[in-house]
C-alpha cells in the first residue's frame, strides 16, 4: 500500500485529506503516472471520488466524495462557485500595494500545453482578490481568494502583477524558479456545505512554508 495522505475529517459522505506538493490529483496518461492521490485514499475509502483538483505542485486541502449522491452535490457547489477557498503562496519581489484584484480571462496556450495565457478574445473569465501577508527575504507573502477555478489560475494572475510563485517551473524565471524546490503555493483552507445535512465544513491545513 502507498503512503495514505493527512485526513483531515471523513464521514459516510464525504472525506477531506491534504495533498502533498508533487503529487497527481488524478491518474495521468501512461502506466508511470497512475500514482495520485485519488487512487491513495481509495485504498481506505475505496467509494471515493474526484470533486475538484489541485495542481501536481500544489499542496493543500482537497475533499473527494463517497457516493453518487455527495458527488453530484459537491460538483454543483463547485461549478455554482458556493465553496470557500484560500491559498498562500510566496511570489518575487515586493508587491506595490498591500491588496488587489485580478481580473483576466485564460485559455490553454496549445502550443505550450499544459501552460495557460491571458486571452481577451477566447479566455473564460477568472478572478482573484490577494492581500499581501508580509515580506519575506525581499519577497512577498500572499493571501490569494480565487472566485473561479481556472487551471493555473493563481500562478498566471500573479505573474500578470510582474510577481511570479517561487519554485514555478512552468511561469518563473530561473533564478526564481531556483529560490524553493517546490511550488510555493499552498490550499489552506476550503469550505463546503454538507451535501446532505447542509452544515457548513470548513477544512483547514496551516501553510508548510
Amino acid at each position: 500500500m502507498k503512503p495514505m495522505p493527512e485526513i483531515l475529517y471523513s464521514d459516510d459522505q464525504l472525506v477531506a485529506v491534504v495533498k502533498p506538493a508533487k503529487q497527481l490529483s488524478v491518474p495521468g496518461k501512461g502506466p508511470d503516472k497512475q500514482d495520485c492521490l485519488w487512487h491513495r485514499v481509495q485504498q481506505q475509502f475505496p467509494t471515493a471520488r474526484i470533486v475538484h483538483r489541485l495542481d501536481y505542485a500544489t499542496s493543500g486541502v482537497m475533499v473527494l466524495a463517497l457516493t453518487a449522491d455527495s458527488h453530484r452535490a459537491l460538483s454543483l457547489q463547485f461549478q455554482h462557485r458556493q465553496t470557500g477557498k484560500r491559498y498562500q503562496a510566496i511570489v518575487a519581489g515586493q508587491l506595490a500595494q498591500s491588496e488587489g484584484t485580478v481580473e483576466l480571462p485564460l485559455r490553454c496556450d496549445w502550443e505550450r500545453r499544459p501552460l495557460q495565457m491571458v486571452c481577451y478574445e477566447q479566455g473564460k473569465p477568472a478572478q482573484t482578490h490577494w492581500r499581501r501577508l508580509e515580506a519575506v527575504d525581499g519577497n512577498s507573502r500572499v493571501e490569494l481568494l480565487p472566485i473561479t477555478g481556472r487551471s493555473h489560475q493563481l500562478r498566471v494572475h500573479m505573474l500578470s502583477l510582474g510577481h511570479p510563485m517561487l519554485g514555478d517551473e512552468f511561469y518563473a524565471p530561473e533564478p526564481i524558479r531556483k529560490q524553493s524546490e517546490r511550488l510555493l503555493l499552498h490550499a489552506e483552507m476550503l469550505s463546503v456545505q454538507h451535501p446532505i445535512s447542509g452544515e457548513p465544513l470548513r477544512f483547514e491545513k496551516p501553510c508548510p512554508f
